[in-house]
């Protein structure tokens, strides 16, 4: 379960939300007492009172489990008072045991709720990054209706090397981004947030798709290069797989450069066509380094009703249990006469269905159809 999940849960099991849990370590307490004084002399069910502020631990706080820690030690004074044992050594040391027991109880507590309260704020933050960074993709772009979807791997993240972006060009024309900046971690966040900031910056500029992608190439190796010097050798190499998309609003058609990037899927009615590029370009961050001076531009028709999905490898390569591929091109068409949101609501479903709710790669997804104009 995602940490978010797991905190939200802790949260609604609080007293103040769910009393019937309160009462069980109240009720235990009341039973031992009740059995305990009714039993024989020889028999001490005292010791099971401990169980009261361990219980109490799963679902509350440190207020709530220090009260259940003094209800059983008063439990256990009652018990040895009605006894007529209160003084002898057993019952002092069950008390002594009762009031440490419950001070590390409270201990635990107070320790787990700071450390969620570091992880919410820490989680908050990255909510802002991530709203910043990864932009929500525009509804409506001339005849298109967009919608994407990003799933961290990470239970602990929001954002990793997935990304996706879109822009409106002054020929009446929509370009969409989507790639997979290699790597995880802060690094992988850091590329990510360079090739969007270069595409938002010069998608609507760029008079072609071609020059877009050697644009995007350039910014990328020279910003994770800046800093090396020429003798330095680059045994880290960083890059991106990316597909660039143009879309024109008055003709059936779109246009695309794929970069290592996974191929979009074209769904019409039942049918599945992969877009599949005649020669698939290096990676961006590798064109330039080898000498690529221009970039090819493929075309394929995208009618009205037809239904556009780019996606990251994360998708086509989540594992089950069984370490079983997921079944998108299978999945998908089931899907094609949902709207967007609705599609990338039911994928997100089945997928995270597929993995058990624990993906081993960041994915994201883009559905797109093309409306009448």
């Amino acid at each position: 379960m995602p940490l978010r999940s797991r905190l939200d849960v802790r949260r609604s099991w609080r007293p103040g939300h769910a009393p019937a849990l309160v009462a069980i370590p109240v009720v235990l307490i009341v039973m031992v007492c009740v059995v305990d004084v009714l039993s024989p002399p020889h028999i001490h069910l005292g010791p099971l009172l401990v169980a009261a502020p361990a219980i109490t631990v799963a679902f509350a706080g440190a207020r709530v489990t220090a009260l259940m820690g003094a209800l059983a030690v008063a439990a256990q004074v009652l018990i040895g008072a009605i006894r007529g044992v209160l003084l002898t050594a057993n019952i002092q040391a069950q008390i002594a045991a009762l009031i440490i027991v419950s001070i590390v109880c409270v201990t635990i507590c107070v320790v787990r709720d700071r450390s969620e309260q570091q992880l919410h704020q820490v989680r908050s933050v990255a909510e802002a990054a991530q709203r910043v960074l990864l932009q929500p993709l525009p509804a409506h772009a001339g005849p298109l209706r967009i919608a994407g979807l990003y799933i961290p791997a990470d239970e602990e993240a929001d954002l990793g090397g997935d990304l996706y972006a879109a822009a409106r060009t002054a020929h009446h024309s929509t370009r969409l981004l989507i790639g997979d900046v290699r790597g995880n971690g802060l690094a992988a966040i850091n590329n990510a947030a360079l090739l969007l900031g270069a595409f938002r910056a010069a998608a609507h500029r760029q008079a072609t798709l071609p020059r877009l992608a050697v644009h995007l190439d350039a910014a990328f190796r020279w910003d994770t290069g800046q800093w090396r010097s020429p003798t330095e050798q680059d045994t880290d190499e960083e890059f991106a797989t990316v597909t660039l998309l143009d879309i024109p609003d008055h003709e059936p058609v779109v246009h695309l450069i794929t970069c290592g990037h996974p191929p979009p899927l074209l769904l019409r009615g039942n049918d599945l066509t992969a877009l599949t590029a005649e020669a698939s370009h290096l990676p961006i961050g590798f064109g330039g380094a080898f000498g690529v001076a221009e970039y090819n531009v493929q075309t394929f028709p995208f009618e009205v009703g037809d239904l556009l999905l780019l996606y990251t490898d994360g998708v086509i390569e989540a594992r089950d249990r069984d370490g079983h591929f997921y079944p998108f091109t299978k999945r998908a068409p089931q899907w094609t006469k949902d709207d967007p949101d609705e599609l990338l609501r039911r994928l997100r479903e089945d997928l995270l269905a597929h993995v058990h709710g624990r993906l081993g790669d960041d994915a994201a997804v883009v559905a797109i159809r093309r409306l009448a104009l």
